[in-house]
């Protein structure tokens, strides 16, 4: 989770739930190629634990581990 992922969090009134919730029973809408490094970016679609759309942007990092590089409502 990057600071600017928590930052949003917690301005959006988010849990670590929420966005667990969003990620795992939620489908990726879009992937978006980093042109300068490369590397994929993915923005899944999900719900919150109170059922408000939200969308989780994440990567796979170097280690196979998911990175949430930021969260906002929809």
């Amino acid at each position: 989770m990057t600071l600017h992922a928590e930052e949003e969090m917690d301005n959006d009134e988010l849990t670590i739930f929420d966005v667990e919730r969003a990620i795992l029973t939620g489908e990726i809408v879009e992937r978006q190629k980093e042109h300068k490094i490369g590397e994929w970016k993915y923005l899944i679609k999900g719900y919150t634990l109170t059922h408000n759309k939200i969308i989780v942007v994440s990567k796979l990092s170097i280690t196979g581990k998911l990175v949430i590089i930021t969260v906002f409502l929809l």
